[in-house]
């Protein structure tokens, strides 16, 4: 995370709930006649869509994220670039205000301004690196909670430390190096592609240790504008709080197995989603399905002990089975990596296994 001064005169002359007066757009260069909040709220939509877009879809959330700083990387940069306004304005991280009501969104919109495209790209190549392979073992939610955690942590850290400053801090690399606590506290014997000296796989446990070693030995002296103490909270804030967080997720806490992109990464994956799997001997239709449908659910309780053929015959009773309540159809969803039967209609009439 950098950080770089500013003036109290801007965040006392404008707030989410009183609209910038002329002296406030003249000191910010705003040249548009929009609201510098209406060009925030534009550059919150675009960041947090990604992120939206994959939750729904059911795609990687790490590179959902890598792709929403882009995205807002690039939205601050343009506006800047048209109309003269910087969004440090609106969403730096401000000690002196950030915890008062107006101001509280900085400890998250703080993560998603960058300086320059060198400030983005080095936290985006560590987020996608170290996040792809810590999602295969934490899970989807559990790894957004994560990083959401490292985004606080760093942010609430740096904020107390510097009590009524004026130095705005923005970057999203206190959640980069929360990704590495929580690694290290998890699956330290874990092997990843990362750049230390050559880019080739590392043990995560060099890899966490060397990167938390170096900032706590330029912490006391660095004289740049990088905010150390913001890495340092964001990776103890993710180290203390990984294990509660990743119990129950995809891969046991602690598996040796090589890393997630290794054959028996994927092996211990794959049998953690099998220990998963629902009990499909109980029946919503209470014998009331008749010709191929019921024929499908036999053949379902026979042979649905693998994921792949489990989500095959699940598919093909969709197709042929009613909604038992109202008999509407059935769609089926990935629900915590099982395949699961729903009503089109209702959720609460069927949700099975």
């Amino acid at each position: 995370m950098l950080q770089h001064e500013v003036g109290p005169q801007l965040f006392q002359s404008c707030t989410w709930l009183e609209p910038c007066g002329e002296e406030v757009k003249h000191l910010v260069g705003l040249t548009s006649p929009m609201s510098p909040w209406a060009w925030f709220g534009i550059w919150s939509i675009i960041a947090i869509a990604p992120i939206i877009h994959a939750w729904f879809r059911r795609t990687p959330i790490s590179l959902a994220i890598g792709a929403s700083l882009i995205m807002a990387y690039l939205f601050q940069a343009t506006i800047e670039w048209a109309v003269d306004l910087n969004l440090y304005f609106q969403g730096a991280l401000v000690p002196a205000v950030v915890f008062e009501q107006e101001h509280l969104h900085r400890l998250i919109s703080a993560a998603w301004l960058h300086a320059d495209l060198f400030h983005l790209l080095g936290n985006v190549l560590v987020i996608i690196l170290v996040g792809v392979p810590l999602e295969q073992r934490l899970g989807r939610g559990r790894f957004l909670a994560i990083y959401l955690i490292g985004v606080l942590g760093g942010n609430i850290g740096w904020s107390l430390a510097n009590w009524d400053s004026w130095v705005f801090c923005i970057g999203a690399s206190g959640a980069a190096f929360g990704l590495l606590g929580c690694y290290l506290a998890c699956w330290p014997r874990d092997e990843i592609e990362f750049p230390l000296i050559l880019i080739r796989r590392w043990p995560v446990a060099w890899i966490a240790l060397l990167k938390f070693a170096l900032e706590i030995m330029q912490y006391p002296t660095s004289t740049s504008n990088v905010a150390h103490l913001a890495h340092i909270t964001g990776f103890f804030a993710c180290y203390v709080l990984a294990k509660p967080i990743a119990r129950g997720g995809l891969v046991p806490i602690g598996t040796v197995d090589g890393g997630p992109s290794s054959k028996g990464g994927q092996e211990a994956q794959h049998k953690a989603m099998k220990s998963r799997m629902r009990d499909v001997s109980t029946d919503p239709w209470n014998g009331e399905l008749t010709g191929p449908a019921l024929r499908t659910l036999n053949r379902l309780r026979e042979e649905g002990d693998e994921l792949e053929t489990r989500q095959a015959w699940l598919e093909q009773l969709s197709e042929q089975a009613p909604c038992p309540v109202c008999g509407a159809d059935l769609m089926t969803l990935e629900m915590g990596g099982n395949t699961v039967l729903r009503c089109t209609v209702e959720r609460s009439h069927l949700e099975w296994p």
